[in-house]
This record gives C-alpha cells, structure tokens and sequence, in this order.
C-alpha cells in the first residue's frame, strides 16, 4: 500500500515536471526567445554595468535629493500600510469564521479583500492615474487598496488560527460580542498582526519605487529620470540608496518581530 502510494506520487511528480517543461517550450516558440543569446548576453550586460551603471562625485552631489525623495516614498508607504491594517482588522473581524456576524456580511467582506488583493498595485495605480493624474496620492491609494486586500486575507486567517479556543470559552460564559473582540481577539492575534505589518511596510517600501516611476513621484520618478537621461551615475545611487533602506528597514522589523513574537 505504501509503495503504491510512493509510485503514483512519483508519476505526479513527473507528470508535473513534464507538462512545466511542455509549457516553457511553448512559451519559448511563441515569444521567439533565443534562449542561447539571453544566457551568454549575461557576461555584456555585466560588462556594461561595471563600466557605466555606478556612482561618482557628481552623482553624489544629488544624494540629498535622493534623500528627500526616499523619505517621502518610505512616509507614504508607512502611511498607507498603517491606514489600511485599520479598515483590514475591521474586515477581517467581519468575515472571519471565528468573530464573523456570519451570512451577507462575511461575504462580502472576503468578497471585498479578495478583489482587491487580487489587482496589482500597479493595476491600482493606472486606474488611479485617471482620477488622479501623477501625483503622491495616486501612489498612496495604490499601495492602500493593496494593503487593504492581502492584510484583510492574512488578518481572517490569523484571527482563526489564534483567537478560535478563547473566543469559544468566552462565548460560553455569555460574555457580550465586543468584549471578545477586545478583550480576547485582538490581544491574542496582535503579535501576528503586527507582524503582518511590518511585513507589509517592507513590500510597500519596494513596490513605490515602481508605482514611483508610473506616477511620477518619490524616489522612483527620480531613478526614471535619472535613467532616461542617460544620467546612469545618478540611477546607480538611487539603486544603492534604496537596497540599503530596504535592508535598514527589515533589520528593524526583524528587530521588533523578535521583541513582539
């Protein structure tokens, strides 16, 4: 019995394999990708990026403009981020199975956070753009609406995973539906909620860039401009100051993650 099963897991597997392969030949006659001239065009590509894509002295006379410009997409990213795991939570007390009302109104809350989870911030931010035009707030409300959908999703299945016994006890001693929200539900599930957070803050932080260079503003625009100018000293600082916030910033969430979990 068991060896059968290890037989027809590994056909699965290799039934897997094939039709990945299958689909990546296909994918490749279609698109017309030489596959030999992308690999050994890697060596060039590097070539090229430590002859030109570096930065030098005049480059680092723009570092304050750099500066400002990564501190308003980190605020904004952190702005976003924090706004949104508010109306999260709310959403997700509601369509959780543990604290749900339960009927329409968990349905429409997981309605609402998979819709929204499910288009890309910058899906988000060219829609947006309409209403908008280039400014910060498009790039706000982009990074909002994303937050919103996935911390909505990971904050139900926190809140089920941790709060589910507590709030079952409390139930059966009567106590009244926003006492166990406050007093069980959130205290229990906080620590992984801020962790979703943070988490969130960190992806934030690197998608701007991007949402950046759609809407015109924060460090992205500046990397945009920089870039298409031919100016590639100055992209290649701009690349370098954003690696290393990123890398302060998850060395502080890390920090945090361990004081709070």
């Amino acid at each position: 019995m068991q060896a059968n099963f290890f037989v027809r897991k590994r056909r699965n597997s290799l039934m897997y394999y094939a039709l990945l392969i299958l689909i990546t030949v296909v994918a490749i006659t279609i698109t017309e990708y030489n596959v030999v001239k992308g690999f050994t065009s890697i060596p060039k590509a590097a070539e090229w990026a430590f002859q030109n894509f570096y930065p030098n002295a005049k480059a680092l006379n723009k570092l304050p403009a750099i500066a400002e410009s990564l501190v308003e997409t980190v605020l904004v990213s952190i702005a976003a981020t924090t706004v949104a795991s508010v109306f999260a939570l709310l959403f997700a007390i509601l369509g959780s199975n543990t604290t749900g009302v339960g009927g329409v109104a968990s349905w429409i809350s997981r309605s609402i956070a998979t819709l929204f989870r499910n288009i890309d911030v910058a899906a988000w931010s060219m829609i947006l753009l309409f209403s908008f035009g280039q400014n910060v707030m498009t790039g706000y409300f982009a990074l909002f609406f994303g937050s919103f959908g996935f911390m909505t999703r990971a904050f139900i299945e926190s809140i089920d995973e941790v709060s589910s016994s507590s709030v079952e006890a409390l139930r059966a001693t009567g106590a009244p539906y926003f006492s166990i929200i406050f007093q069980s539900v959130i205290p229990s599930s906080m620590p992984q909620l801020l962790s979703w957070i943070l988490f969130m803050v960190e992806t934030n932080i690197r998608q701007a860039t991007l949402i950046g260079i759609l809407t015109g503003t924060g460090i992205g625009f500046l990397f945009s401009l920089y870039y298409k100018s031919l100016n590639y000293s100055s992209a290649s600082l701009v690349v370098i100051v954003i690696v290393v916030a990123i890398m302060l910033i998850e060395v502080v969430s890390n920090y945090v993650r361990r004081v709070i979990l």
